[in-house]
């Protein structure tokens, strides 16, 4: 595995574990939802494993976005329309369900977690 792939793989283990927490449900619900095991979602969320076209649907759907935008952040899929999430700061921000206020707030709480904006 390469180092791109490696930081492919923690930003979308990254992007899950932010769609899960901002969903406000566990990690064993969602599994339970996408009909993943506990122990694999917590791995996807680490950046461990390469999911599967099937995965990456079954989590889309959990979360009621569009497959094709979990494909395109993984590359699976090419689209030069819309530039997929390649962090957790990013997500935040083109999440449509969030106020302004609430983004701000996600992300400095993110930086306080990560040690960065000290």
């Amino acid at each position: 595995m390469t180092d791109s792939n490696d930081k492919v793989l923690v930003a979308f283990g990254e992007f899950v574990r932010a769609q899960r927490q901002l969903a406000q449900v566990s990690q064993r619900h969602l599994a339970r939802m996408s009909g993943l095991s506990d122990s694999y979602l917590s791995q996807l969320e680490r950046g461990n494993y390469r999911p599967s076209p099937e995965v990456v649907k079954a989590l889309a759907q959990a979360f009621g976005l569009e497959p094709k935008q979990l494909y395109t952040m993984l590359g699976f899929m090419d689209d030069d329309a819309a530039s997929p999430p390649q962090s957790v700061e990013q997500a935040v921000q083109l999440d449509q369900r969030l106020k302004p206020d609430q983004k701000d707030a996600l992300i400095r709480i993110y930086r306080s977690f990560v040690g960065e904006g000290q």
